[in-house]
C-alpha cells in the first residue's frame, strides 16, 4: 500500500526545525548556483573548441534555461504527486544524468550532444527551483520572506564566483592562450585533433559532478526536511480566493513572471557575455575569465546588504525600486562614459566595470519579485512557484537576441537588449505588483 505523503503547515515547525530545514535548502541553492553559473566559462570554451559565432555559443544558456519553460507545469504536477523530498531526489538524478551526457558529447565533439546534457541538467533544475524557492518563501514570516531569498541567494552566487574558476582551472592551461592564436593556422588534421583533446578536458569534471548530484539525491530524500502544506493559507486569504478557479486570475503573479523572465535574462546577458566583451576589448580568455567571478562577487555583496538591512531598515518593495532604477542609470552610463582604466590588474576601458557594478542593481531584484508575486496565492501557490519558475527561461531567450546583434554589429552596442527589460522592470516595481485584475484597476 503507497504511503501517504505527510504534510506539515510551516508555522507549527520549531525553531530548530527551521533552521535546520533553511540550512538544507541553502545548500539546494549553493548547488543551484555551482551547475547554473559554470556555464559562463562553458560558452566561450565551446565557441572555441566547437568553432562557433557568437549567438551559436549562446545556445548554451538556451538549453539550459529553456528547461524551465518546457518543464515547470510538468514540475509542478510531479511535486504536487509525489511530495517535495522526493522530487527533488529525481531531479538530482536527471541533472546527474546530465552531466554524464557530456562524456559521450565531448568524445565525439558534437554540440548537439553537449546541449542535450544542458537541457536535462536544466529540466532537473526545473523540478528542484519551485521547490526550494516555494520552501523558502513560506518557512518563516512573509515580511522577512525577501530576507531569507537573500540569503539563498548568497549561498547561489559564492558557488557562481567559484564554479567558472573552477572549471576554468581543470580545463585551461597557461599555454592554451598561445594554443588558440595558431589554431587558424593549423592543418585541418592537426586543428581537429587539437580540438578534439581539448573538448574532452570536461569528461573529468562533469563526470565528477554526476556523482555528486545523485549522492546529493539521496541526501535529501531521507533528510529531516518536512513536507511543507502549500494547499493552505490563514482563512482570509482562503476566502479571497475563493472564487478564483485559475492561476490567470492573478495578474500580479503573471506579470510577476514576466518580471522574473526579463531580470533573469538581463542578469545571465551581463554575467554569460562578459567574458566574450572582455575578449572584443582585447583582453585575452585567461584573463578575461575572472571577470563573471567579479559580477557574482559584487551581487553577492548585494545579497549580504539584503540580509541585513530588509525588512528592519527598508522594505523589500522599496528594494525592489531602487534596483531597478539604479539599473536603467547604469545602462545609460555603460554607453555614455569610456576611458582606460587600471584596476585588479586589467587595463580595460571603463564600460567592463560598469557592467560589473550592474550586478548590485541585479542582486536584489529575483527575492523581492518572488513575494510580492506569490503573496496571497493560497492554494494556488505550489502552481504559481511553477509559472515564476517558467520565467527563469528569459535567461535561454534574452542572451540570444543579445548574440544576435553582437554578431550583425558589436558586442557593445548588443547591450542596448537591457534597456526594455529595465524599464518593464522599473513599471513592475511601481505599479504592476499592485494589479489584482486585468482591468488594470489596482489595491
Amino acid at each position: 500500500m503507497k504511503k501517504k505523503i505527510e504534510l506539515v503547515n510551516a508555522s507549527t515547525l520549531t525553531t530548530r526545525s527551521t533552521a535546520l530545514s533553511i540550512l538544507i535548502i541553502a545548500l539546494l541553492f549553493f548547488i543551484f548556483g555551482f551547475t547554473t553559473w559554470i556555464n559562463a566559462i562553458l560558452i566561450p570554451y565551446f565557441k572555441i573548441a566547437c568553432e562557433l559565432n557568437t549567438a551559436s555559443s549562446l545556445l548554451v544558456a538556451f538549453a539550459f534555461y529553456i528547461a524551465y519553460f518546457v518543464m515547470a507545469i510538468p514540475a509542478a504536477h510531479l511535486l504536487e504527486k509525489v511530495g517535495f523530498k522526493k522530487g527533488i531526489m529525481i531531479g538530482f538524478w536527471i541533472m546527474a544524468a546530465g552531466a554524464l551526457i557530456f562524456v559521450p558529447a565531448a568524445l565525439t565533439r558534437t554540440y548537439g550532444i553537449f546541449l542535450l546534457g544542458l537541457f536535462s541538467i536544466g529540466t532537473g533544475l526545473a523540478i528542484l527551483q519551485p521547490a526550494a524557492n516555494t520552501f523558502i518563501t513560506l518557512i518563516g514570516p512573509k515580511e522577512r520572506a525577501a530576507q531569507r531569498m537573500s540569503i539563498m541567494g548568497v549561498c547561489n552566487k559564492t558557488a557562481g564566483i567559484i564554479a567558472p574558476l573552477i572549471l576554468a582551472a581543470v580545463i585551461l592551461r597557461p599555454t592554451d592562450t598561445e594554443l588558440f592564436k595558431q589554431l587558424p593556422s593549423m592543418s585541418e588534421a592537426v586543428r581537429n585533433a587539437t580540438l578534439d583533446e581539448l573538448i574532452q578536458r570536461v569528461i573529468v569534471p562533469y563526470l565528477v559532478m554526476a556523482l555528486v548530484l545523485f549522492g546529493f539525491g539521496i541526501f535529501i530524500r531521507f533528510s529531516i526536511l518536512p513536507e511543507i502544506d502549500t494547499n493552505t493559507e490563514n482563512n482570509a486569504v482562503t476566502d479571497a480566493n475563493s472564487g478564483k478557479t485559475s492561476i490567470v486570475h492573478f495578474p500580479y503573479l503573471i506579470l510577476g513572471a514576466l518580471a522574473i523572465f526579463l531580470h533573469v535574462g538581463s542578469q545571465v546577458v551581463g554575467i554569460n557575455t562578459i567574458i566574450g566583451y572582455a575578449q572584443y576589448l582585447n583582453l585575452p580568455l585567461l584573463e578575461a575569465k575572472v571577470f563573471p567571478s567579479y559580477i557574482l562577487g559584487v551581487t553577492m555583496l548585494g545579497f549580504l546588504s539584503g540580509i541585513i538591512l530588509i525588512p528592519k531598515f527598508i522594505s523589500h518593495l522599496n528594494v525592489l525600486r531602487i534596483c531597478t532604477t539604479s539599473a536603467i542609470v547604469l545602462t545609460l552610463l555603460f554607453f555614455l562614459v569610456h576611458g582606460q582604466v587600471n584596476f585588479l590588474g586589467h587595463t580595460a576601458d571603463l564600460s567592463i566595470w560598469i557592467l560589473v557594478i550592474l550586478g548590485l542593481s541585479n542582486s536584489l531584484m529575483y527575492s523581492t519579485i518572488w513575494p510580492l508575486a506569490l503573496n496571497e496565492l493560497g492554494r494556488f501557490t505550489k502552481m504559481g512557484g511553477s509559472i515564476l519558475v517558467m520565467g527563469l527561461s528569459g535567461s535561454a531567450l534574452v542572451p540570444l537576441i543579445y548574440g544576435h546583434f553582437a554578431d550583425q554589429y558589436n558586442p557593445h552596442l548588443a547591450y542596448w537588449v537591457l534597456m526594455p527589460c529595465y524599464v518593464y522592470l522599473v513599471f513592475y516595481a511601481f505599479y504592476g505588483y499592485r494589479i489584482r485584475n486585468w482591468s488594470l484597476r489596482v489595491n
